[in-house]
């Protein structure tokens, strides 16, 4: 708004604009102030305070008369109005902060103000010239618990008495007093404008409308509404549906970006970082209005985190994967991402009548993935050429690079390159296998067009023991699975997962089923029975936490819904619980001689050159599907050598090599005619 040099316009029709109405209305109220420090000053000795710019002075009568007028034309209150109300303020507080805000906009009214305090080219009042000037003035209204220091509608500099003090109006109330109603910059940084999202999984809109029935985000002491699960854009999405019927904006607020300090306890400026951010939120959440999303995640309530929850007064929900206990009263629901069918409805969304032609493409991934609605939406947008086209093989590939990043410092990537054809076992066993991938493949059928899952999402994984002497082709199986059903294969590094100390194991798998969780993954838990033994009879302190640890694998097993398959040499150390909770128990039998032929066979790569070689003989060696990798391994690197193709000769190095390494002789039986 410029100075009031542009004369004060007679309002003879009904303003078409609010922010041109409220100029106006500012310019009125300014006059009136200016009336009133005039007279204030008409009485004492002193300079003039005439001003020969300033405009003709308006009657007290016609003033009032003009400012009633706009007010009745305007579609909503002036902004004025409106934050006297907010903060309740007294007419004194409100002549003092547009007294404050006419200095900084009104040349000739802060040309009165320095006359009076005697100061030339100051943009600023005094108390004390508040308390001479304007009208019903009362020692309060500078109080700290008072709205224009508590709400630090405007500043007192330091090092001057109170009274005479320069006090300031702050910059956003500067702004919102002339319409322009944004985000303080002070928090811009720290927060983010959440959206309404173009589209919401049914089960989270149906959450939102029951939540708000039963919750008042427009109550001034309201109860903390707290959103936990693994859906934290679906905790997002809820929160901007219900800041949206209750007429507000929704800011969202990492924890992490929550001003922190050394230590368990607050220091004196990580306290006032605190203080600062609570007094401007909470400014912020009455002038936009708004509500705020404290966004936790994965991550613990820091203490500053606690602090600033604990103090907040404004309209407050807290989003988080695991309940959080905290002293203020909370109202708690649970969001997870959607199940297979809203899945299935949010992809049908999202790629419009490109679904249409994927062929049942739509129900895999639906099966294999979950995902929030956000994530779904955007993958969708990105996944569709100009044309409306849509590569189905592409759209899984990126499905699939979604949990990669946040299993990768627990787990190990293998890259599937096996297919049925390199797996050599009886039938019985091969059956079973092709059993578990045609369960994965038509879960979405059995468990929600059948009603399986109904009563319950519990035990839905699928879960499978793969047991028997090393090298009989566990692993090898669980990359042909991977591959067979395009999933990315890792496994546990168990390494990285257990530790010695008391409860870090749990919190460590917990973040490797939760991320494999978002699907397109088959979680391999090689050697499984270092994780999955037997409970034993609790002796001491450790072996309580052993149990403990024991049991939440139990149970974290049973509620996971991907794909999982543990392998073990010692099936009987394994805790007789695990076995009832897997779907599938695949023994692998040492291989007989026709198994061992035929892995000779396949063990030498086509382009490897071999010579004379006799696979009914080698298969004399009784040795498993891994010692023959590695004898073939072995030998092609001794014919490499040599200059020759693979030959017998080769093998029998290699096979005495192995033998020796493995700590089992050789009978001469086994190798009877290889040379």
């Amino acid at each position: 708004m410029s100075s009031v040099q542009s004369s004060i316009r007679a309002k003879s029709a009904q303003p078409s604009d609010w922010a041109q109405a409220n100029q106006d209305y500012l310019v009125l109220e300014f006059a009136r102030l200016r009336n009133s420090l005039t007279e204030a000053a008409s009485g004492r000795s002193g300079p003039t305070l005439t001003d020969p710019n300033a405009p003709p002075e308006i009657p007290a009568a016609e003033l009032d008369h003009r400012l009633r007028e706009i007010r009745v034309a305007m579609d909503a209150p002036p902004a004025i109005d409106v934050l006297s109300q907010t903060f309740q303020l007294t007419a004194f507080e409100r002549d003092v902060l547009l007294l404050s805000a006419g200095v900084e906009m009104d040349s000739t009214l802060a040309h009165l103000c320095s006359s009076c305090l005697g100061r030339e080219h100051r943009t600023s009042i005094s108390f004390a010239l508040a308390l001479a000037t304007l009208g019903n003035p009362h020692w309060s209204a500078l109080a700290p618990g008072a709205p224009l220091r508590r709400f630090q509608l405007v500043s007192i500099e330091s090092g001057h008495g109170l009274t005479a003090a320069p006090l300031r109006i702050d910059e956003r109330i500067l702004h919102y007093l002339v319409g322009v109603n944004h985000l303080d910059h002070r928090l811009e940084p720290l927060l983010q404008p959440k959206i309404m999202p173009r589209w919401v999984a049914p089960e989270h809109r149906t959450l939102a409308d029951e939540i708000r029935g039963a919750t008042d985000l427009n109550n001034p002491q309201p109860t903390i509404l707290h959103l936990c699960g693994d859906d934290p854009r679906g905790q997002e999405d809820i929160a901007a549906l219900l800041a949206e019927a209750a007429g507000r904006r929704l800011y969202v607020l990492q924890v992490e970006n929550i001003p922190t300090a050394g230590g368990s306890t607050f220091s004196e400026s990580g306290a006032t970082e605190i203080a600062q951010l609570v007094i401007l939120w909470t400014r912020e959440a009455a002038l936009l209005p708004a509500v705020l999303l404290l966004q936790c995640g994965n991550e613990a309530l820091t203490n500053s985190a606690r602090q600033f929850l604990e103090r907040v007064p404004s309209p407050l929900i807290l989003g988080s994967r695991d309940s959080i206990r905290i002293q203020r009263s909370s109202i708690r629901h649970t969001v997870n991402k959607p199940q297979p069918a809203g899945q299935k409805y949010l992809w049908e969304q999202a790629l419009g009548l490109a679904a249409q032609s994927l062929n049942g493409h739509i129900n895999h991934l639906a099966e294999h993935f979950r995902l929030s609605a956000g994530t779904i939406a955007s993958v969708g947008e990105a996944a569709l050429s100009p044309d409306g086209r849509i590569d189905p093989d592409q759209l899984w590939s990126t499905c699939r690079s979604l949990s990669r990043p946040r299993l990768e410092d627990l787990a190990e990537r293998i890259l599937p390159a096996a297919s049925w054809s390199d797996l050599i076992l009886p039938d019985a066993q091969t059956q079973v296998l092709h059993q578990l991938a045609n369960q994965a493949r038509h879960r979405m059928t059995v468990y929600e067009s059948w009603g399986f899952s109904d009563r319950g999402r519990r035990g839905l994984g699928i879960s499978a023991l793969f047991a028997g002497a090393s090298g009989t082709g566990k692993t090898l199986a669980a990359e042909v699975l991977a591959r067979e059903l395009r999933l990315d294969l890792y496994r546990i590094d168990l390494s990285a997962v257990v530790s010695k100390y008391i409860g870090e194991s749990e919190k460590n798998l917990k973040q490797v089923f939760d991320a494999a969780e978002e699907g397109g993954v088959l979680l391999l838990f090689d050697e499984a029975d270092a994780l999955f033994g037997k409970r034993a009879e609790v002796k001491d302190s450790h072996d309580r936490y052993a149990n403990i640890e024991v049991s939440y694998l139990l149970q974290r097993m049973e509620s996971f819904q991907g794909l999982a398959v543990l392998t073990t040499n010692l099936k009987s150390s394994l805790d007789k619980a695990f076995q009832r909770r897997l779907r599938f128990t695949v023994d692998f039998p040492f291989p007989g001689a026709p198994e061992r032929e035929a892995i000779w066979q396949r063990v030498f790569p086509a382009k490897a050159p071999t010579a004379g070689l006799d696979f009914k003989r080698l298969a004399q060696l009784n040795m498993t599907g891994g010692n023959i990798r590695n004898i073939a391994l072995n030998a092609a690197f001794l014919a490499a050598e040599a200059g020759t193709s693979v030959a017998m000769e080769h093998l029998l190095q290699a096979t005495r090599q192995e033998a020796v390494k493995t700590e089992r002789p050789l009978s001469e039986a086994e190798t009877r005619g290889w040379l």
